[in-house]
């Protein structure tokens, strides 16, 4: 059996797959909120924080993973594991000092680790991937390199300010004397994955590639970036790797504490998106995954690094080999939502029997569906921008909206270059039936529809059986499966209708 564990920002989850029976067999999550309520953190993370700064307590991690173990363990054997993985919110830090190594390796299991950990750390807190502190630092690095062309060229993303290398530059300008007592860099899934191996592991190119510091050429980290971003750094961070590499045994803190085999592997860790990729079945070009949530997410495998020209796009490393694009729309639920509660409306109107009364292509009535700013295109939009009177009727509305969010989603995404063969859609929206379909119509390409609630938890657990021999294609087929019915087929008729209407759209954005 293969443990996969997932640190997102509200939780640490645990799932475990049988690849003989094609099962998970079990599954555990600790709430950080309601599980560990002296952080004082409900949502995951410190609130109040200024200017911007969205920090968490690292301690708070370190409970967890004692929290999950224990519920692992209740009435389970955890000897029965032979591989364990990790998949952790993306760029996230975590920042110690020299004893990091010593703490690791001499692990009691008669304390807790947060006992045994906590010490190490240099900064008492961990920004994650929700801070927008880092403006300034972004523009320092990006200037120091000649400009966020050359950083996205390098690195796959210009400098984003939730990006661990501008967090790292905002510590050494803001406590130069805590950056130089720092021996050890890591992010939350290497982190993580160092807590399981009793010793620091190496960062994986997945997440790496979510720093601003990973050359996407060498896969190494960029000498020009790590100069731009702090002194020393190189020494500071674990070595870059292929996700698939076996970093060791399991800590004997495990074994003893909670009972797993001696003999079991930690596979190197990686971030939640490419875990995603691996969960949703999706590490070959091809097949995109469209994630429908309070923001959307649009990403998919690649051959080669290709990079967005205009900055928007993000390229990571795929756990399988290869690389893989990212793209986040920040108008996704909250647009629907936006609508749906202007005009009173319930969900309904925007299913099938919504749409139904209105057209395909909504007679040319578009929408730049954006009722906040946006990232994808970066614009500081405060409502939506339409080319028709504010007061038609809501069904043009919604199909404005929706028509709107997804034509901007295929635009924004042609640089890729790789054709949609298959969408798998996820998230609360994509059981929507109308919704669903009009991606298919839009895109041109079938639609399936996954309900995995833990697809970065699930992500690891394979990444681990694919480390230790299992084929990734059989793995992907048992356990990546779409719901039962949920295929749809595009409308061919309505090709060259959706055609003119993404020139349109663009159009609009540029008007």
């Amino acid at each position: 059996m293969f443990l996969g564990l997932d640190s997102s920002t509200q939780s640490l989850s645990a799932l475990v797959i049988d690849p003989a029976s094609g099962t998970i067999v079990r599954e555990v999550s600790v709430n950080f909120g309601s599980a560990l309520p002296a952080y004082r953190s409900p949502s995951g993370f410190i609130p109040g924080g200024k200017d911007g700064e969205v920090h968490a307590d690292p301690r708070m991690w370190m409970e967890a993973i004692d929290l999950v173990f224990a519920q692992l363990a209740d009435g389970f054997d955890l000897s029965q594991i032979t591989a364990v993985a990790c998949s952790g919110q993306q760029h996230g830090s975590l920042y110690f000092d020299e004893t990091l190594e010593s703490r690791l390796a001499s692990l009691k299991a008669s304390e807790s680790l947060e006992a045994q950990l906590s010490g190490a750390l240099t900064r008492a807190t961990a920004p994650i991937w929700m801070d927008t502190s880092t403006g300034a630092e972004c523009a320092e690095i990006a200037a120091a390199v000649g400009g966020n062309a050359e950083v996205c060229r390098k690195s796959g993303s210009i400098a984003v300010e939730r990006f661990t290398g501008p967090q790292i530059r905002r510590f050494f300008k803001q406590d130069p004397a805590a950056y130089e007592r720092t021996d050890v860099i890591h992010l939350v899934s290497s982190f993580v994955g160092s807590v399981l191996a009793g010793k620091s592991i190496a960062i994986d190119h997945g997440d790496g590639a979510g720093m601003n510091l990973l050359n996407l050429q060498t896969l190494d980290w960029d000498d020009a970036l790590l100069d731009a971003t702090a002194p020393n750094l190189r020494a500071k961070l674990p070595p870059a790797a292929a996700g698939t590499t076996l970093a060791g045994f399991v800590s004997e803190y495990f074994v003893e504490k909670f009972g797993m085999s001696p003999d079991c592997q930690v596979v190197l860790s990686t971030g939640d998106n490419p875990s995603s990729l691996v969960g949703m079945g999706a590490t070959a070009p091809g097949t995109i995954v469209i994630s429908l949530g309070t923001s959307d997410t649009f990403f998919a495998a690649m051959e080669k690094p290709v990079t967005d020209p205009q900055g928007f796009g993000h390229v990571f490393g795929n756990p399988a080999g290869g690389f893989m694009s990212l793209i986040c729309f920040r108008n996704g639920s909250l647009a629907r939502e936006a609508l749906r509660d202007a005009f009173g409306l319930d969900w309904s109107a925007f299913d099938k029997d919504g749409l139904a009364l209105t057209p395909a292509g909504n007679e040319g009535r578009r929408m730049l569906p954006f009722f906040g700013p946006e990232i994808t295109p970066r614009r500081d939009f405060d409502a939506p921008v339409r080319n028709f009177p504010a007061d038609t009727p809501a069904p043009v509305q919604v199909r404005a909206l929706l028509e709107g969010q997804f034509l901007n989603m295929r635009l924004h995404s042609q640089w890729i270059g790789e054709k949609a063969g298959l969408i798998r859609l996820t998230g609360g929206a994509s059981q929507n039936d109308g919704i669903a379909q009009l991606v298919a119509n839009i895109f041109q390409a079938p639609v399936e529809r996954f309900a995995i609630a833990n697809g970065a938890g699930l992500g690891a657990a394979l990444r681990a059986a694919h480390a230790c021999g299992h084929d990734l294609a059989r793995l992907s087929a048992d356990f990546c499966k779409p719901a039962a019915g949920s295929r749809l087929e595009p409308d061919t008729a309505l090709a060259p209708l959706y055609e003119q209407a993404l020139g349109e759209f663009a159009a609009l954005l540029k008007a």
